[in-house]
C-alpha cells in the first residue's frame, strides 16, 4: 500500500476490497453487455442499420432488449429482510429468496413473444411508466431519500417506499 496522502489514512483492508469491486463490478458489467450487444447484432443484423444511423431511441430500446433476452445472470438471490407468505410459500426472515431473472424475462404471459428478439417492443415504454406513475396516487412517507454519489450504482438510500397505492386517474 502506498503512504498516505496528507491527512488520510490508508483503506482498511475490507474498506479497499469494496472499493475494488465498486471498479470491477461496473466494468465487467459492460464488457458483459457489449459482448451479448455484440452477439445480439450478429444474430439479428437487421437491428445494425437504426443503430448505426444514431436513432437514439432505438439504441435504448436495443441496449433494453439486449438486457431481457440475455441477462448477465439466471437469477438473484438474496435474504428476505422479514416473515413473509408469498404466492403460498412461507419466508422466515433472514430465508433465502430467489428472482427467476431468466424466466421472468422469457415469460410468455409478460412478453408474448418472449424468444423473439423485438427492440421495438421498449419503445415508448419507460415514457408510459412514467406518466402512468405521474397518474397514480401514492404517498412519500418520512424516508432518506439521499442519494451518494460515492455508491455505484447510486440510488435513494431508502430506495422510494411508496404506500396507499391506488389506481390511476383515468
Amino acid at each position: 500500500m502506498r503512504a498516505p496522502r496528507r491527512g488520510r489514512e490508508p483503506l482498511d483492508e475490507k474498506t479497499a476490497a469494496v472499493e475494488l469491486l465498486n471498479v470491477v463490478r461496473p466494468t465487467t458489467a459492460l464488457a458483459w453487455f457489449v459482448a451479448f450487444a455484440a452477439h445480439a447484432l450478429h444474430r439479428w443484423p437487421g437491428n445494425r442499420s437504426p443503430l448505426a444511423d444514431g436513432d437514439v431511441a432505438f439504441a435504448t430500446a436495443f441496449a433494453h432488449e439486449v438486457r431481457r433476452f440475455c441477462p448477465f445472470v439466471p437469477f438473484l438471490g438474496g435474504l428476505a429482510a422479514r416473515d413473509l407468505f408469498w404466492r403460498g410459500a412461507w419466508v422466515p426472515a433472514g430465508g433465502l429468496v430467489v428472482l427467476d431473472v431468466y424466466g421472468q424475462n422469457h415469460d410468455e404471459a409478460l412478453w408474448g413473444d418472449p424468444y423473439a428478439f423485438r427492440p421495438r417492443r421498449f419503445l415508448g415504454l419507460l415514457e408510459a411508466l412514467t406518466a402512468q406513475l405521474a397518474r397514480m396516487e401514492y404517498t412519500v412517507p418520512e424516508q432518506n431519500l439521499a442519494i451518494s454519489l460515492h455508491r455505484v450504482p447510486t440510488l435513494p438510500h431508502s430506495g422510494v417506499v411508496l404506500v396507499g397505492v391506488g389506481r390511476a386517474a383515468g
